[in-house]
This record gives structure tokens, sequence and C-alpha cells, in this order.
């Protein structure tokens, strides 16, 4: 594992063992309670790792895909820029495993939601009181549909992709197919199924190092390690937290799919051509827009 990444996991361990107000039943709560929930949007601005805009690179090609699932491993709402990841309020951080030989997220234990659902609910009055400017949210897992041109074919397609720091997989379904894995697999692994003429095919591959785009638009002021896939967005109108609140807090995590499946373009025509070894790159979520009600 490299060293950033390592970081990353012994400081995610320390603030595992610190937070127990993680709740493991999203729609069950007493009292004035915070949902969150993440939504996609392909209309979002596409942002790069510094949460500046962003075009698809010249010999590359991309698109916005159609979500199905998706997972989170870890959210933290952040009083202000300054605050390094870890130091604000912790509010969830999914299992964890060393049953791959390094420290892994458990991807058995993960929790799972479709766009628009709700993903965790926490009480208020497990909130630190304050004013909260950012949320980060470390994804894990996105599952979802793209078009390819194979042999001629113009098709469809279902994507699993894995884009937590490390995650430790039995096995996994992408459609109708299930993948066994029973190790660790690094930022950017993907599972890849599709039918050709009804017979179902099935494949999957690692997108290059570091090639996982994170937007992190306070990155200069806190900075994350390379390889975590926390991505940062800051509220239009901050979170403020009083302890004394009496109704519900809504909150969407609305997550760019703006062209955020990218691949290199070996003959210019646009479409994604496994056959043609074009080698996807890049399946790292566009920027994220936090927002409250």
């Amino acid at each position: 594992m490299k060293k950033s990444n390592f970081l990353f996991a012994v400081l995610m361990m320390m603030v595992l063992v610190s937070c127990n107000r993680c709740k493991d039943d999203p729609h069950s709560m007493d009292g004035p309670t915070v949902y969150i929930k993440i939504v996609t949007d392909p209309t979002q601005e596409r942002l790069n790792n510094l949460g500046v805009p962003s075009t698809v690179p010249a010999g590359h090609a991309a698109l916005s895909p159609n979500f199905h699932k998706i997972s989170a491993h870890y959210i933290e709402f952040a009083p202000n820029m300054y605050t390094a990841l870890g130091a604000g309020e912790v509010v969830y951080h999914a299992a964890e495993t060393t049953a791959g030989g390094a420290n892994a997220i458990d991807f058995a234990l993960a929790r799972i939601a479709a766009p628009g659902e709700i993903f965790l609910a926490v009480p208020i009055s497990s909130f630190t009181p304050g004013t909260y400017e950012y949320v980060r949210a470390s994804l894990l897992y996105q599952n979802f549909d793209v078009n390819l041109l194979a042999n001629g074919f113009d098709l469809t397609g279902r994507v699993a992709s894995f884009v937590g720091f490390n995650t430790y997989i039995t096995n996994y379904l992408i459609n109708t197919q299930s993948v066994a894995v029973n190790d660790d697999v690094l930022q950017g692994y993907w599972g890849f199924e599709t039918s050709v003429l009804g017979t179902p095919y099935v494949t999957s591959g690692q997108a290059p190092p570091g090639a996982t785009t994170v937007p992190n638009p306070i990155f200069a002021t806190s900075p994350i390690p390379q390889g975590s896939c926390v991505v940062t967005g800051g509220f239009s109108s901050p979170l403020v937290i009083t302890g004394n609140e009496t109704q519900d807090i809504y909150v969407t995590l609305s997550l760019s799919t703006n062209n955020s499946f990218e691949w290199i373009d070996t003959n210019s025509d646009g479409k994604w051509e496994p056959g043609a070894n074009e080698s996807v790159v890049d399946m790292g979520l566009r920027g994220m827009i936090p927002s409250w009600n």
C-alpha cells in the first residue's frame, strides 16, 4: 500500500474507534434527526481535483452514466476550510477489515442506496453544536449503466466501480452476474457486464493509480491523501446546529456525474470500445454540492 494510503487508513482507524454516533438503521430514529441522502446529477459542473471546472482532455472521451446504486465509506461535517480531515464532526465510518492483508473497507458490510434514498440518519443530539460550512464524503462504490460499441453493435452495459482507498471484496454482483474476488482491490477497480446476442459477457479492470478524480476545492488549506476518494463540497448557507432543534434536518449530497466515466479514445469516435483497447482511466465523481433544509 502507498504511504499516503497507509496514513489515510491509520487516520480512519483512529476515527472509527472514536466514532460511536454512526447509526445502523437510517429509517428508525427517536427525536430530531439529520437525514442524509446522496443524489447524482449529470448536469452539475464537472470539476478537477482542485475543484476547478474541467473539460475532457484531448485524446480522451467521456460519458455521464445512469446510476443505480452508490455507497459512501465516510461522512464528515467540517466547520471551515481549515478543518483537517478527521477533525470535524464524523457522522459515519463504514466497517473495515484486514482479511485481505492490509486495512481495507469491508464491502460485505457496506451500506448501499439508490440515488435519492436516505443513506444515513444521525440524531441531532449527537452533533457537537456549531456551524458547519463543508461536507466530506469518502465514496466507496458506484453501480451504473454506460453505452459502448462492440463489433459494430451499440450496446448498454453495467459497471460496478470501486473508488475507496482499498476495499476487501469476497464477491459482488454487477447486474445479473456475480464476480468472486476474495482479496483487496485498490481505488479504480471495476467490473463490467453486458449481453451480446443474449449471452452475458463479463470482464474487469483497474484504472491507473492516482487517476481517479476526487474534487477538493479547499485543498490548499485542508488537503486529503491521494487515493482516499474524500470528495469535499461547501454549503451555500452553512449548516448551524444549536442542539435545541425540534425538527428534522435533511441534508442532500449532490454528486456531479457530468462525463465522470472517462476512457482513452483511440479512434476519436467518442464511443467506448473495449475491443479496441480503449482503457478506462477515470470513474471519479466530478464534484459535490451539499445542501440542507
